[in-house]
């Protein structure tokens, strides 16, 4: 079994600790919280399951590093603190530990990301013999392994086009919906995960990694953003009142640019109610889904519906984001040290997880 430490107990974290729990060769042995009243609580309870996991959540970074733990699932946040994430990171890999995390967008792709992420992590795996693994919370798999592997499908790719379209009122994280993304706030208000620039830090490395499977050359990375004001006042179950003329919608694309024409494409659709900018693509059932298009001869149009703590879309996306990286935990013990992304990481079936149940 294989000593595995949870670092965080957020959206991602909560699922991580159930992906962790489940898995055949993986053994739950710390739990790190930021917030002092987690501390001690079982990590079952901070799980959402209805069973002790018999280990008691800590604050003690020191401790847990200590105890040299053989794999780290990194789930904070690293959405307003890219640089303190990079240092938990970095830290954990120094201590021999192969680190899991969807919180390093710049990591996304290595071969392209900013000498000041990628170094850091590089010296630490000379000196420490860890490893890491990022893949992206909106999940991973939707904007690498799944369209890549569709593609292989097609007699001809014109385009591939990876979508998110979400109804934000069941994503729980209310700091980032109405302050990062900017629902409910006025329309003159810029949200900074819309800012120029930011989604193209966010989501180009995924791009740079679609083009180098492909075997093509990026001509450049381009954005396109549409805002849409809420026409009535809603109450959304989670995150309370979002007032009439306020953002209640946002589309956004990042293209990657081939020969003069977006050819490989990751847009986001969101709202925080399904009234608010009807005449845009929209999930099957109003909720939430992911989908992937390829276009061409034939054109290939694959959508996926996750759901979980208690069908919830967005939990159900963050827990298939948690699986990427928590079922390449075994993959990455047995491989040698280094700085791994999705082409190196298979995806591979639940071995040993059908209809396996912890005691």
């Amino acid at each position: 079994m294989i000593p595995t430490v949870v670092w965080g107990t957020g959206n991602v974290g909560r699922a991580a600790l159930r992906a962790v729990d489940a898995h055949p060769a993986l053994a739950l042995a710390a739990v790190l919280v930021h917030d002092p009243a987690k501390v001690g609580r079982d990590a079952g309870e901070l799980a959402g399951l209805d069973r002790a996991l018999g280990v008691a959540a800590t604050d003690d970074i020191d401790a847990v590093l200590a105890a040299r733990p053989r794999a780290v699932v990194y789930a904070a946040s690293g959405d307003i603190r890219p640089d303190e994430a990079l240092a938990d990171v970095v830290r954990s890999v120094r201590a021999g530990a192969v680190v899991v995390t969807p919180a390093l967008y710049p990591l996304y792709d290595p071969r392209s990301a900013p000498p000041e992420f990628r170094d850091p992590v590089l010296a630490a795996v000379a000196e420490g013999g860890g490893s890491l693994f990022v893949s992206g919370v909106d999940p991973g798999w939707g904007n690498d392994v799944l369209p890549l592997l569709i593609s292989g499908l097609g007699t001809t790719v014109d385009a591939i086009r990876c979508q998110e379209i979400f109804d934000y009122s069941t994503y729980e994280q209310e700091d980032s919906v109405r302050h990062l993304i900017g629902m409910g706030h006025p329309m003159e208000y810029e949200p900074l995960m819309l800012a120029p620039s930011i989604p193209t830090m966010v989501w180009g490395g995924q791009l740079r990694l679609m083009a180098r499977a492909l075997g093509v050359e990026l001509d450049e990375i381009r954005e396109t953003l549409e805002r849409r004001a809420l026409d009535v006042t809603v109450t959304t179950r989670t995150m309370g009142v979002f007032e009439a003329g306020t953002q209640g919608a946002v589309r956004f694309e990042v293209q990657g640019v081939v020969d003069g024409e977006p050819r490989i494409v990751i847009e986001h659709i969101t709202r925080i109610h399904p009234s608010c900018a009807p005449d845009w693509p929209t999930p099957p059932d109003g909720t939430g889904a992911h989908r992937v298009v390829i276009e061409g001869r034939p054109r290939i149009e694959v959508t996926v519906e996750a759901s979980d703590e208690g069908e919830n879309r967005s939990a159900g996306g963050n827990a298939t984001a948690v699986g990427r990286l928590v079922n390449a935990v075994d993959w990455l013990v047995d491989a040698k040290p280094g700085l791994y992304d999705a082409l190196d990481v298979p995806l591979r079936p639940a071995v040993g997880r059908l209809g396996r149940k912890r005691p």
